[in-house]
């Protein structure tokens, strides 16, 4: 008779009875059920709240960790100065009193984040740097190999002009090189096992991973612990010397001496060591900026006030200085540190600039809608570059190339497009996706633009509620409309886009008055969401510190996010 369990191995068992067909799931206890075995299972212990669900809709109930303080007691609140899950009990006493309380499926999203932080970092930084080590001792092992077969080869030939005189000092010397070679062999041999023991320990670390994140036991979410400390000091290159023969004159005296010696050879450590090295692509090759992660809580460090009635766009000239535009026609630069008005530049039309942006050399670019002009400012002096016709530019970039990326609409606002321009020479249109549908709302909608560290075209559309990222090609990558829950449960508005040296997309939501942050890819990460008001512009410094542009009380926020 056929094992009912294993007959049919597309068709799963109850884990109680172990004959009929799976139909619930008690996704306290994460056992599978049929229905005849569900009550069995209730009362198979009364200490634990079992939640049976449908097969199909397992671990759709969150497990709240327990409270550490009262062990009968869930958390569903998380103390964001404390640092800990709290459970009612916990809120009713004065131990948390005035702290800052989330709910803990606010936090979950963010420590979700963390562990994949971590589990990329071990993925992409240091399994394929320990991966490289590997290879790079195996091919000093088998150019070892190929070395040491010259030096046999080389100390056989010259034997054999010796004949049969020095066929015993031939052996001999041989023999001095086969330990010679398997000395150091053995040496890298056992570094190399060292370093293979370190690759699967890494690769343990990454794959336990996998099941806590698909987990919805979030005791074990917080539970994650990685070493990846204990992986960043790279093993000792080992580079072993070459081996060489040094050939004598053939005489029958001193034969020992004359035949030749074969040279002395050790494995010495390489001061400059192997480099740590990342699978992220990065634009400029050999630039790879170091790897920084998201603060748990950003910090506000200075504010600047302005002298507008409305504040829209920021730029960052250096970083010291920031360029800002508003709701007159001057463009103000200010110091960072000193909170002072620099300079002023009026617009050369008298009408409001659209947008700003910085070049690469440090000139201050400025599109003007109405007159249909991108201009640059070089030593105060306004230069027109680009003049359009049937086309209004909206907002302007500078690229990685010194390029200038313009955002535009057609007179009758039926239009949209990004238009690559080198100088004044148009190098590349973006307007469509490959089923020839337009990639851009039309209407007289807000819309900016960036470009990603990886080349990506980055447009955070306010008529679409979207921001659309095409890779440099013009080809879509994806669309983000933003993440929920947010702050203030209202519609994900873009506004102002920036990008940092992490290839992190930074978007400014106007009415739920946070910062979206993104990896390339369009994934979420999280919100900076503490204390802004109706955030518009934004733009990051060298080192990716980001200013905010807020519109309603004309101050640009300097904000710490990335350690």
């Amino acid at each position: 008779m056929m094992d009912p369990r294993t007959s049919a191995q597309d068709v799963m068992r109850c884990d109680l009875c172990e004959t009929a067909v799976v139909q619930m799931h008690c996704d306290t206890c994460l056992v599978n059920l049929c229905t005849a075995c569900v009550g069995k299972h209730m009362i198979s212990d009364e200490s634990k709240d079992h939640k049976v669900v449908k097969f199909q809709s397992r671990k759709s109930t969150p497990l709240y960790p327990r409270c550490s303080t009262h062990d009968k007691e869930l958390c569903e609140m998380y103390c964001n100065q404390c640092d800990i899950p709290v459970c009612n009990s916990c809120l009713t006493s004065d131990q948390h009193l005035g702290h800052k309380l989330l709910k803990i499926l606010q936090i979950v999203e963010k420590q979700k984040n963390k562990i994949i932080q971590k589990q990329t970092e071990l993925k992409e930084t240091f399994f394929p740097t320990y991966q490289d080590i590997a290879s790079d001792v195996q091919n000093r092992m088998s150019q070892l190999e190929k070395e040491y077969g010259d030096l046999s080869t080389a100390i056989t030939k010259h034997g054999e002009d010796w004949h049969r005189e020095v066929d015993k000092l031939v052996k001999k010397l041989k023999a001095e090189v086969d330990e010679m070679k398997n000395t150091q062999l053995q040496t890298l041999q056992k570094h190399l096992d060292e370093i293979n023991k370190t690759i699967s320990y890494i690769k343990d670390e990454i794959d336990s991973v996998h099941v806590t994140i698909d987990s919805n036991d979030f005791s074990k979410l917080f539970s994650v612990k990685f070493n990846v400390d204990r992986y960043k000091k790279l093993p000792q290159k080992l580079v072993p010397s070459k081996p060489k023969f040094i050939p004598g004159k053939i005489q029958r005296e001193e034969l020992s001496k004359l035949f030749g010696t074969s040279a002395s050879s050790s494995l010495t450590s390489d001061k400059h060591g192997y480099k740590i090295k990342t699978t992220q692509k990065s634009p400029e090759a050999g630039s790879s900026p170091p790897v920084k992660q998201l603060l748990d809580e950003p910090e506000t460090v200075t504010t600047i006030h302005t002298e507008y009635i409305y504040l829209t766009t920021v730029a960052c000239l250096s970083d010291e200085e920031i360029w800002t535009r508003g709701n007159d026609n001057t463009m103000k630069l200010y110091s960072i540190n000193q909170g002072s008005l620099l300079k002023s530049i009026t617009t050369k039309s008298g009408n409001l600039p659209t947008d700003i942006a910085v070049t690469k050399s440090g000139d201050l670019v400025y599109t003007d809608y109405w007159d249909r002009t991108v201009n640059i400012v070089k030593n105060e002096e306004i230069e027109e570059v680009i003049r359009l016709q049937y086309w209004r530019p909206f907002s302007v970039c500078s690229t990685s190339s010194d390029d200038l990326l313009v955002i535009m609409d057609s007179d009758d606002y039926k239009q949209t497009k990004v238009v690559c321009y080198s100088g004044s020479t148009e190098k590349q249109t973006i307007q469509f996706d490959d089923k020839g549908k337009p990639l851009y709302s039309s209407g007289l909608y807000d819309r900016y633009i960036t470009e990603n560290r990886n080349l990506d075209i980055c447009v955070s559309d306010y008529g679409a509620k979207a921001v659309v990222v095409v890779n440099q090609t013009g080809k879509l990558r994806f669309r983000y409309t933003g993440h929920t829950p947010a702050p203030k449960n209202k519609t994900f508005n873009p506004v102002g886009i920036t990008k940092d040296s992490q290839s992190h997309i930074l978007i400014a939501d106007y009415d739920n008055e946070c910062v979206h942050i993104t990896d390339q890819d369009g994934q979420f990460l999280c919100y900076i969401d503490y204390g802004l008001s109706k955030p518009c512009g934004l733009c990051i410094d060298t080192n990716d510190n980001l200013f905010v542009a807020q519109c309603r009380n004309r101050q640009v926020k300097k904000i710490i996010y990335l350690k």
